[in-house]
Order: structure tokens, then sequence, then C-alpha cells
């Protein structure tokens, strides 16, 4: 295991001492350990070699991934803090390997910014969160998607890494806002807007408010509620909604069912005509025609039937969101008063 200390920070006597304290610290005199400090570049650092067959009880030293940042790591790190020394951390907090480290506070490129780089372009060509992924693998990336944090290998690596490991604004969530605020500007027209420039009602502006509430816009309300950010994997079906709503001029739940009940009609028509066809001409290109416009009718009302239903989920789900925002409110006022009483 290699040791190493930043340049200039630690004398040789110094660096062996930690080394010495690390050993002592990690492997309790359990384990035969050879500490050597080395000199040789300007990053002062030691090796520890030790036996990994306890001279105790016999009993075989493991060691992970887990338990070198819980273990190795955590005791690096507190004795460095303890010699007022520096210690490398991530955005995330988390440590990584001194090299990367190293490049990355110099401005050099790293396999890391390649990654970057690939998922910088594949948004600005992408359209939603599935365009994105698939825009990926063209690189030749991989995925590992039905996970909590989704991860992702690059071309000719062994490993995957998290998204959320690149850093901030590589998130799942993070990349889904910047492949959705392009649609979301273009529903609303100039970018500097805060608002639509007509008036919306009805279905349209529950919808509005709704992503409002998300946090999607560049004007945010003070917080976004829990009720409301739980739904944040859904925010691309949304913002498809709201387009749909607004393309279809539907302000109400009697526009959609109507809307609907007119698509229903044309299906029962064109699969009429379809069926006439099918004994007449069953090679015809018609058939090819009608099954496509099949299709997207039935889009289209599968659409009309999730807005139906999920519109009443975010009507509640904003519900619950008052209700936590006024509870909010005034325990912040009771708070206040039991101040000013004091």
């Amino acid at each position: 295991m290699v040791q190493s200390f930043a340049e200039g920070e630690v004398s040789p006597e110094l660096a062996h001492l930690i080394g010495q304290e690390l050993a002592e610290q990690l492997l309790k005199g359990q384990y035969e350990v050879v500490i050597t400090t080395h000199l040789n570049t300007k990053h002062y650092h030691n090796h520890l070699v030790w036996n990994s067959v306890s001279m105790v009880d016999g009993r075989k030293y493991h060691s992970n991934a887990k338990s070198y940042f819980t273990e190795v790591r955590q005791i690096s790190d507190q004795l460095c803090r303890k010699y007022g020394l520096s210690v490398i951390q991530t955005n995330q907090g988390k440590a990584m390997h001194y090299a990367q480290w190293k490049a990355e506070a110099e401005g050099k490129p790293t396999w890391r910014t390649a990654i970057r780089m690939d998922i910088r372009d594949a948004i600005g060509v992408s359209f939603s969160w599935s365009q994105f992924v698939k825009e990926m693998e063209k690189r030749g990336y991989t995925w590992k998607l039905n996970r909590k944090y989704p991860s992702l290998k690059p071309p000719g690596m062994e490993r995957y890494i998290r998204l959320r490991s690149l850093g901030k604004g590589y998130g799942e969530a993070e990349i889904r806002e910047k492949i959705l605020r392009p649609k979301i500007q273009q529903v609303y027209g100039n970018t500097q807007m805060q608002f639509p420039r007509r008036k919306l009602t009805g279905l349209q502006r529950l919808y509005y408010s709704y992503l409002y509430q998300m946090g999607v816009f560049p004007k945010k309300p003070k917080r976004i509620p829990y009720a409301v950010r739980s739904d944040i994997r859904r925010l691309e079906k949304r913002i498809s909604q709201m387009e749909f709503l607004q393309k279809e001029e539907i302000t109400t739940r009697e526009e959609l069912a109507a809307y609907r009940k007119s698509l229903e009609e044309q299906v029962l028509s064109l699969m009429k005509e379809r069926r006439e066809l099918y004994r007449k001409e069953p090679g015809g290109m018609r058939i090819q025609e009608i099954n496509g416009e099949l299709k997207e009718l039935r889009k289209k009302i599968r659409l009309s039937q999730q807005i139906e239903k999920q519109s009443l989920e975010m009507e509640e789900r904003l519900r619950q969101a008052k209700e936590q925002e006024e509870v909010q409110e005034m325990s912040g006022k009771q708070q206040r008063e039991a101040e000013w009483n004091r």
C-alpha cells in the first residue's frame, strides 16, 4: 500500500512517523509489517507491506473497496488532519486516486473528463432521457439502469461508474433537467419569460403550476415540496403531456373526454375499412396506411387516458404540497412568537 503526501508539506521524519501510526491503528499489532519512506519524488510517500496472515491467531487479513474507504483511507486522513496536512477530497466528499485528483486540479484531461464530454455531447442532441441513453450507447457505453443510481461503463474499460460520481451536474436528475430545459423553453416561448404569454386555465394551468413546483423554470419556488419532488422521474412525461394539451387546445377534462371520443370513433371507422380491404385487397397499400393511422390514434388515446388519470394525482400532490407549506409556515410563526415572548 502507498501513502502519499502533498509536495512540500511533510518532512521525511514526519512522513515515516505517520506511516508507523497508520500501521499501528490499522493492523493493531497483529500482522508483521515493513514501512519504507521514499524521497525519490517531489511527493514523499510511504510503502507499507504486511504479511496477510496474523502472527497472533493465524487469521487472514481481508480488504475490499469498502474497507479501503471506511478503514484505511479514514485512518490515513485522520492522521493527516492531526498533523495539519491536506486531505484529498472529491466534490461529493469521497476520496479519489491521487493521480486523478492531481490531473483534474491541474486542468489535465482524464478518462472521467472524456466521459463528461461525451455526456455533454449526448445531451446536446437528445430530447428525452431514453434518447440520451441510446446516444451514449452509440458512443460505445453500456448501462446499468435498473438501480437507484444509474451506472455506465466507458468503451474499453471493465468497471461501471455511477453518473453522480462524475461530479455536480452529472447525476440522473440533473441530466434529465438539462435535456428537458430547451423543450420547456420551447413550450413557453422566450427563454427570458417567467410565465406564458397568455393566461392558462384548467388542465394547462395545473400542469404549469406542477412544473413550477418541480423547480424546472428559471423562477423557482422558495422550496420544492417533497410531494412534488418525488415525481421528478416523470418530468419528461409531464412536459410531453403539457405540450399535447397546448397543441390540441384542451383545457378541461370534458374537452379531453370529447377529444378521446372523436379518436375512438375514427379508430372504429378505420378498423371497419380495414376489414373490408382484407376481403377485397388483402395485399393493398391502403391496409398499411390504415395500420399506421391506427397506431398514431391509439397513441393519442393512451396519452389522453394518462392525462385524465395522472392529472388527478398531480392535483393531490399539489394539495399535499400546500398543506406541507402551511404547516411549515405555522410552525415557523409559532417559533418566532415563542422567541419574541422570551
